[in-house]
């Protein structure tokens, strides 16, 4: 069967998809962060597609409206009808991870609150990849949530179905239950991670050639090698992450208040931003 490459990308979604913790191999994750300078699994999916996009002679542009923090109704109210206007012939969608920490989080509800912007997306003729959540039971932390995950993602399937999305299934991914693929904070992809889920999400769009070694936002050739990401003490574990997000939550601010989008406005592949 033909398929035909896409020419717009637009990236949804909060820290995950914003690329926190892919730093480009010279700075590494622990280095001070310029702004815009972390790559990312959406990133480097662009640059994926813009490839495939060269093959078939179309041109490529990518816009990332993702910002860490962000939850559904943030996406839903806001990055939708941004992406709307840009008029794209894909978006990702990956969001939810944030709500469902909440103390009185409803997995249905935030489904039925994702569906209507699902719904949009689809009524404007973009092809549409909703990420699933990753299973968490890789972190102790994250395993009392385990079961409001598995609700959200069946709901995720349901969404996908009435409206005719693709699913990319994360939580499906064996390797993300290795420590490798996380960053030292535990909770974000490492470099190894966000390859990975880049080649998983080209794979699901039926690219044929996708590597997971693609090159973007400056990154060096494609067999650089990854650093691993860096252990630390489970002391130096709370201080440094743990504590501060907690301290946010209590106190109803997140790390990405008052941040914009690093890419607002769809730009080729490695162009300014």
């Amino acid at each position: 069967m033909s398929r035909t490459a896409f020419t717009r990308y637009v990236a949804l979604g909060d820290s995950i998809t914003e690329g926190l913790c892919d730093a480009p191999p010279a700075r590494g994750a622990q280095h001070p962060e310029p702004a815009g300078a972390w790559i990312g699994w959406a990133d480097r999916l662009a640059a994926i597609l813009d490839g495939d996009a060269r093959l078939a002679g179309h041109p490529f542009e990518f816009a990332n409206l993702a910002v860490r923090g962000r939850r559904i109704a943030d996406v839903v109210d806001g990055q939708v009808p941004h992406a709307l206007r840009l008029s794209p012939d894909l978006v990702s969608v990956m969001v939810g991870g944030n709500d469902l920490m909440s103390p009185a989080a409803d997995p249905d509800a935030l489904a039925s609150r994702l569906d209507s912007g699902i719904r949009s997306l689809r009524e404007a003729g973009a092809t549409v990849l909703l990420a699933n959540l990753f299973d968490p039971q890789f972190a102790f932390f994250l395993k009392p949530f385990r079961g409001r995950a598995a609700v959200f993602n069946a709901n995720i399937w349901s969404i996908a179905r009435d409206h005719r999305a693709i699913v990319l299934d994360v939580w499906g991914v064996r390797e993300f239950r290795e420590s490798s693929m996380w960053a030292s904070d535990r909770v974000h992809l490492s470099a190894r991670g966000h390859r990975l889920l880049a080649a998983h999400a080209a794979h699901t769009l039926g690219v044929p050639y996708a590597e997971i070694a693609a090159t973007t936002a400056g990154e060096a050739a494609a067999d650089q090698p990854v650093p691993p990401p860096e252990e630390i003490p489970l002391r130096t574990w709370l201080r440094v992450y743990a504590i501060p997000w907690a301290a946010r939550r209590m106190r109803r601010i997140s790390a990405g208040d008052g941040m914009d989008a690093k890419q607002p406005v769809p730009l080729p592949v490695g162009g300014p931003h």
